[in-house]
């Protein structure tokens, strides 16, 4: 390991901001930054020294690797993490635009909504990998949030409550129960998981989640960040009365067929009086656990189009 392999390393010992995915992303990330900045003749760097020429050197290599700008930028991310840390806020603010990173597409076109089909749930043997699905579909839960769910600490009157240590970022928040779909869900995880997380107990999260992807290759299942997708654009209905504008355009490609399953349902508001596009966004943006309104554009497409 390199002086700078090193510094990354204690930076991160010292430092454990945000989930467990988080982290070790951000330790993947590091670790191959170094190695690749001395592959690039960058020697003997040190956290401390590292400037926008070893970022730009390292966002031409991965461009010329033809890694996605999604891609390129979480790592730049981390990076920028590394710098905070290090003492190079100077660094860490260092435009996008600047290392010559494309723009990124943040605005749905179109439905990216998936369903849980009840034949590839069926086809799931790991019952802590069923409920955590049917957790996602429900609540709209990450994938993380699903699996470090503990139901008797989250299930509180008319909401469930996700910690901060389960959620992306740190941030804790509240989902509200509505349905009776929901609440039953609850009651069969209560009986299920007896007070523990949706983990076994002689498995870490990283080792369940090896097995909840195993299980989901198994059962033909892919994507699965869909059923957030699907539970922001229902809960639109729900607020507006109207269809998101992804849905609108699905329907629209689809001619509105029969075969557009649950999107072509009437849509229906479930308050008085509907909330406004806006209202209905910083709704689903809080339930979902972001802090930006404009990340709902990736869920609900933009009525700017």
């Amino acid at each position: 390991m390199d002086k700078l392999g090193w510094d990354f390393l204690q930076q991160q010992k010292h430092n454990k901001d945000g989930s467990f995915a988080t982290q070790a992303a951000r330790s993947a990330t590091l670790s191959l930054s170094a190695r690749q900045l001395r592959e690039l003749g960058f020697r003997n760097l040190r956290a401390n020294t590292i400037g926008q020429r070893h970022l730009k050197a390292l966002v031409a290599h991965w461009q010329a690797a033809n890694l996605s700008p999604a891609t390129i930028k979480n790592r730049m991310s981390h990076l920028r993490w590394a710098c905070e840390k290090a003492g190079r806020p100077g660094v860490a603010r260092i435009k996008n635009d600047d290392l010559g990173i494309e723009r990124r597409q943040y605005v749905a076109r179109e439905s990216k909504a998936r369903e849980l089909p009840p034949e590839n749930l069926g086809a799931i043997t790991c019952q802590y990998t069923r409920f955590s699905l049917r957790l996602q579909a429900e609540f709209g839960l990450r994938r993380e949030e699903s699996i470090k769910f503990i139901t008797a600490q989250a299930d509180q009157a008319g909401h469930i409550h996700l910690k901060g240590s389960w959620t992306k970022g740190g941030k804790a928040r509240q989902v509200p129960i509505r349905t009776r779909s929901q609440e039953r869900l609850l009651e069969e995880l209560h009986a299920f998981t007896k007070g523990s997380s949706l983990s076994p107990s002689n498995l870490s999260y990283k080792e369940q989640l090896k097995v909840y992807e195993y299980q989901l290759a198994r059962a033909g299942l892919s994507k699965m960040h869909g059923l957030r997708h699907r539970y922001a654009q229902r809960r639109y209905t729900e607020l507006t009365g109207r269809h998101a504008p992804a849905v609108q355009a699905t329907l629209k490609g689809q001619m509105i067929g029969g075969e557009a399953g649950w999107l072509g349902q009437v849509a229906t508001p479930t308050v008085t009086p509907p909330l406004s596009d806006r209202e209905a966004r910083l709704l689903i943006s809080n339930e979902l656990g972001h802090e930006r309104v404009a990340i709902t554009n990736v869920y609900l497409g933009s009525n700017k189009q």
